[in-house]
């Protein structure tokens, strides 16, 4: 008989409490979900994405979207994408809205939460970052203070993941912030909708043709928290004994669409805008998507093209939304059953359209000159810092280390004697990716003495 779980069991309202209990609020006047998506938006870690790199590094231009806001637009429309699908499972399930108190508008805010944090492990420079971080941890440099990891160790810092980083943010507490728990102390479901890879970073699962398998999303330091959650929710078991690797709580499918939707279409659209894509072909590709009638008459008339961008990029979205709600539906029982695993867009009838916006994109926004060489200087950075934060907190006697250890917060440098080379390494790492790439690109020219602070 195939195993299957049960929204029963997958929809949860436990999460980590303060310690001090004067915070918690009337569920009746904010729900626990809504609740979620609040504190993520309140917490600095979200707040530093209005200076990550989306689409171009350090933009000039005031309209291309930076990580914050295509993480806002994601959650947008994850909330559309979570409560027509939980208009529906109601409707299939209505003893979760008479056992369980569980609204349309809880499965939105459960999206909407879990896509507004998904990028919020991501270190500067995009997603060059997390090769950044990668490189130096595969580098002489970095050699020596490895030695005495594990392979699994090793892997999490070698295939550095800004997902496992992302829900370390959510989770993890820094020792000097002892009064609270469970990081942002989010709802067990909230965590695992965001987590689209429910495994650890070893074993490597090669040529997989599961989404949910071709990365990671979870470090060593918090995988028993997610093993917790993992069966509080009675996600489905996948791998050998011993390894933390699961099936995808069924809602994060949604987020992962949200961020394609997203990312392919508004992405794009910026391409046009800053002129790396060219206007009629961008346009045409677009109208495609919508397959109207030839015969179709608009009744709009538009000031100029960039106008007439921002209306289709509305009803592309809604359309996307609407199949993808349709595939989402068509495949609920698979994914109880953890028998499906592979991206919702890619079910889509206008696929082929999206995968040439898809390819454009790579060819003449991602791989821009001006993005490249960002990115190329971006490597220095990284590796420039963490190389600077790890060496001091390795070596606290040599008095240029203290120096340099003096401007780390206290939270990732000041750890009990009993920390290991992997807890002091990661703390060091939380750091280099928390920052913003103005600050970071600040820090690393201020300890190479390229620039000097100014005195006041």
């Amino acid at each position: 008989m195939t195993p299957t779980t049960t929204w029963g069991k997958l929809i949860s309202k436990k999460r980590f409490e303060t310690t001090d209990k004067k915070y918690s609020t009337d569920e009746s006047v904010r729900g626990e979900f809504q609740r979620d998506y609040d504190r993520i938006v309140f917490s600095s870690a979200f707040r530093r994405l209005q200076n990550k790199t989306q689409v171009m590094p350090m933009p000039e231009s005031d309209f291309v979207h930076t990580r914050l806001t295509h993480s806002l637009e994601a959650s947008v429309v994850g909330r559309s994408l979570g409560r027509i699908v939980g208009k529906s499972i109601l409707e299939r399930h209505p003893h979760l809205s008479m056992e369980k108190n569980i609204q349309e508008a809880d499965f939105g805010d459960m999206v909407a939460a879990a896509c507004l944090a998904h990028d919020i492990g991501n270190p500067p420079f995009g997603h060059s970052g997390e090769d950044a971080i990668s490189s130096y941890f595969l580098s002489d440099e970095a050699h020596p203070y490895l030695q005495t990891l594990s392979e699994a160790e090793k892997a999490d810092l070698q295939r550095y993941e800004g997902n496992a980083a992302g829900f370390r943010v959510l989770t993890y507490t820094y020792p000097t912030h002892c009064n609270l728990l469970g990081g942002l102390s989010l709802t067990y479901t909230t965590l695992a909708t965001f987590t689209k890879y429910p495994k650890e970073s070893l074993p490597v699962v090669d040529r997989t043709k599961n989404t949910s398998e071709k990365k990671y999303g979870f470090f060593q330091t918090e995988k028993d928290w997610f093993q917790n959650i993992a069966k509080e929710l009675g996600l489905l078991k996948k791998g050998e004994d011993g390894e933390v690797f699961y099936h995808r709580h069924p809602l994060a499918f949604l987020v992962e669409a949200a961020d394609d939707i997203c990312y392919r279409i508004i992405d794009f659209e910026d391409g046009l805008k800053l002129g790396l894509v060219p206007q009629e072909e961008g346009l045409n590709l677009l109208r495609q998507i919508l397959n109207d009638d030839p015969e179709r008459k608009s009744s709009l008339t538009f000031y100029d093209w960039k106008e007439e961008i921002g209306y289709l990029r509305a009803r592309i979205i809604g359309k996307l939304i609407e199949e993808t709600t349709a595939v989402f539906l068509e495949h609920e029982q698979e994914m109880l059953q953890g028998t499906y695993d592979k991206p919702l867009i890619n079910e889509l009838a206008c696929k082929p359209v999206l995968d040439q916006i898809k390819d454009l994109s790579i060819r003449l926004i991602y791989q821009n000159r001006p993005v490249l060489e960002i990115e190329a200087a971006g490597f220095e950075v990284l590796g420039g810092l963490l190389d600077a934060g790890i060496k001091a907190a390795f070596k606290p006697d040599s008095k240029h280390h203290r120096k340099l250890a003096a401007l780390i917060p206290p939270q990732y440098i000041n750890l009990p004697e009993s920390a290991t080379a992997y807890e002091r390494i990661i703390h060091i790492t939380d750091f280099v990716t928390s920052l913003t790439d103005q600050a970071a690109l600040g820090l690393y020219r201020k300890i190479k003495g390229i620039e000097l602070p100014k005195m006041y």
